[in-house]
């Protein structure tokens, strides 16, 4: 098992426990030591993160099916984006397993390799058949945690530039700080913001007012989020330069709930979110700091939150 959170791979051994047949003759925290144990020891399964230090999970695969060939590789990991998931799996892996559905997926994804088949958890693959269906465009909730800023306005500018060249609005909810950060980062990437602002088409929007508009005793009202928001969202649209334009939103207003202590009432901002995704021609990229999370006390909540998510990217 190739993972960097000690706590994570102590809860998944005990998790394995509950199969006799089953051991976990080896634990590393670093994709470089992954390929060496998998060298050494030539492992049945592999369950290996995506996310490791020295050497990625991705590469770390390819160098195990040339050293290791018959260990069958289960990636286990929090990134569940489509584009990640074919990546890994053409890396010659044969399970895809999102963390968050670890519990229910893990023991299947075993079995299913160990016949010599293919396993993806269910979730993603609802999520590839929405994205792969003529009918309509599939919609996005997707979640970045983030290790600095710079990775946060990277990440969100690029959201956001993508939007606007395909003639898109983009709304733009985020503190003042983070606002003027991605500001000097769209126009690095040829966005003449100015003019974009004046037509309607970049919206920026300051999170901690934007929550005071729909925040009763506490926690967000359901009724009121999805009036003024929606509301910000189908006006937003009509300033599109295509016939049948999409809204791109992204920001930070349930992270600035969660950093100030609030995790009820992140976690059904989040839910309401979902709604509003579900409802409107919108693409939602929220962003949270990964050091905001502290061990297995937040662990809950971070599930909770990658769970009401599309994808989820670690950067």
């Amino acid at each position: 098992m190739a993972d960097d959170h000690e706590i994570w791979r102590h809860q998944v051994s005990l998790l394995l426990q509950a199969r006799p047949e089953f051991q976990v003759i080896c634990e590393v925290s670093d994709g470089l030591e992954a390929v060496q144990k998998s060298q050494e020891l030539q492992p049945d399964v592999i369950l290996l993160d995506i996310a490791l230090p020295e050497l990625n999970g991705i590469e770390a695969a390819r160098r195990i099916r040339g050293l290791s060939p018959n260990s069958r590789i289960v990636f286990l990991t929090m990134d569940n984006s489509l584009d990640v998931v074919e990546v890994a799996l053409s890396t010659g892996a044969q399970g895809y397993v999102w963390k968050a559905r670890a519990p229910e997926d893990l023991f299947p994804s075993i079995d299913t390799v160990l016949r010599g088949e293919t396993f993806v958890s269910s979730m993603i693959k609802g999520y590839r058949l929405a994205g792969t269906s003529g009918a309509m465009a599939p919609h996005h909730h997707e979640v970045l945690f983030y290790s600095e800023d710079s990775v946060f306005l990277r990440k969100l500018s690029g959201f956001i530039a993508s939007a606007l060249r395909a003639g898109d609005v983009a709304v733009a909810i985020a503190t003042e700080s983070h606002h003027e950060g991605l500001v000097q980062m769209l126009e690095a990437r040829g966005v003449d913001v100015d003019s974009a602002v004046r037509e309607g088409t970049y919206i920026p929007v300051d999170a901690s007012k934007s929550l005071a508009t729909f925040m009763v005793n506490g926690m967000p009202d359901s009724d009121q989020f999805l009036e003024i928001v929606g509301g910000l969202i189908r006006a937003a649209a009509k300033a599109g330069k295509r016939q049948h334009s999409r809204v791109a939103a992204c920001g930070e207003i349930s992270p600035v709930l969660w950093a100030e202590g609030n995790s009820d009432a992140a976690i059904r901002l989040e839910q309401i979110t979902e709604q509003l995704v579900d409802t409107h021609d919108v693409d939602v990229l929220c962003a949270y700091p990964m050091n905001s999370f502290h061990g297995e006390k937040d662990e809950q909540i971070f599930h909770s939150i990658c769970a009401q998510h599309s994808a989820v990217f670690h950067q």
